[in-house]
């Protein structure tokens, strides 16, 4: 099986109320460990590089691994770009095997999001790829995005429907906030995502697909695992699963998670070394990592998506 886009899963997702996740990878051991949670579970998958992990991992080696879990698994899974900064890049992934990509014009005033955003469309749709926009800006830091709380806003419901016509994006990025990064609000601040925003957007645009970025749920045990084997992380609050349940089951078709698959793989290495200090060998302390990374995302199939037995 070759890689899918997204067009199939996200119809499907919509009518059943359930969501993809959308992991981001940055290595092997990653991309192992969410497949392997996805094959037990028949769910379908999207992983997803950031251009930080383009730069890190180099773009060839992420396709060739991606490819390879496709061979390994059988399993429906695309290839996405996450956060495409500019035309360039997501030309780039478009043109190096990518099924699907993100161009975020979040940043920029209204008519140059529709104008950037209407340009990789017509190239990706040319080449038989779909695209994500984004409307709103999500707080926090991932990668190369940075946009302060007092940045942040929320999507205006009453920009969607001109925004997806006149770009043509398959899919559309919202925010309701959630937000990027770990530490997603002040110690006291109660998590709360506008459930009323959302239902506005889907009257708006009947059946099409929405995206929830900057969605880890941040768990605390792992937190609490980090700081009791020599870390020094302040607790932190995610977005509470149900709520992110709640979302899937409306119009949300693409949950991304990315914090908590590193917050995973950090807590189970820095226990591997405290209770082996000797250990040297990669193999040893990145299988324990493997093995977080499929719990986690086994997790996140069954408590948040909904999508186990949907491949």
């Amino acid at each position: 099986m070759p890689l899918v886009t997204t067009t199939e899963m996200f119809k499907k997702a919509y009518e059943k109320g359930y969501a993809i996740g959308a992991f981001n990878v940055n290595n092997m051991e990653i991309v192992q460990g969410i497949t392997a949670a996805c094959k037990k579970l028949n769910a379908p998958v999207i992983l997803q590089v950031s251009s930080g992990a383009r730069k890190y991992a180099h773009h060839e080696y992420l396709v060739k691994l991606v490819e390879a879990a496709v061979e390994e698994t059988g399993l429906p899974i695309a290839l996405h770009l996450d956060h495409g900064p500019d035309f360039e890049t997501c030309k780039s992934c478009i043109d190096g095997g990518f099924t699907s990509v993100m161009i975020d014009g979040s940043s920029k005033p209204y008519e140059e999001n529709v104008e950037l955003t209407r340009k990789v469309v017509e190239y990706a749709h040319a080449h038989g790829v779909v695209v994500e926009g984004e409307l709103g800006k999500l707080a926090g830091i991932e990668d190369d995005v940075n946009v302060s709380e007092d940045d942040a806003n929320f999507t205006q419901p009453e920009e969607v429907e001109d925004f997806v016509s006149r770009t043509g994006v398959d899919s559309l990025a919202i925010a309701i906030g959630t937000s990027h990064g770990a530490y997603k609000f002040k110690p006291g601040q109660k998590p709360q995502l506008r459930f009323d925003i959302l239902a506005e957007v889907a009257e708006k645009l009947p059946g099409f697909p929405i995206v929830l970025h900057g969605a880890s749920s941040v768990m605390p045990e792992y937190v609490k695992m980090i700081n009791e084997f020599g870390g020094e992380m302040p607790d932190a609050i995610g977005i509470p699963e149900e709520m992110l349940r709640k979302a899937a089951g409306m119009a949300v078709c693409k949950i991304n998670v990315d914090s908590d698959i590193r917050l995973a793989m950090t807590a189970s290495i820095r226990k591997h070394f405290a209770e082996y200090p000797s250990h040297f060998d990669p193999r040893q302390y990145l299988t324990d990592a493997r093995n977080a990374i499929e719990s986690i995302v086994e997790h996140k199939i069954n408590t948040v998506l909904g999508c186990a037995g949907q491949a």
